[in-house]
């Protein structure tokens, strides 16, 4: 774990923009994105769309990853 921001293009609603976010985090933000059935972008773009103007895209990123694995955590484990 390298822990150095890797910066990646993305495209929100037709304009490019670039977005830094550690390995382990583009990482876990591909596995959401596939989990939701979206692309990167398209849920780059709706994390773009949700966010507090005054909070930057990477860390909305970081927070949607960490809220989404604490919702994953606090899911009963199944019977079967």
């Amino acid at each position: 774990m390298s822990g150095r921001p890797v910066k990646h293009s993305l495209t929100l609603r037709g304009h490019r923009t670039s977005v830094s976010l550690e390995e382990e985090f583009w990482r876990a933000f591909r596995d959401l994105a596939r989990k939701e059935g979206l692309a990167l972008n398209e849920l780059a773009a709706r994390i773009d769309a949700e966010r507090d103007p005054d909070v930057g895209l990477a860390s909305s990123i970081r927070v949607r990853i960490l809220r989404d694995l604490q919702e994953e955590r606090e899911k009963p484990a199944s019977d079967t």
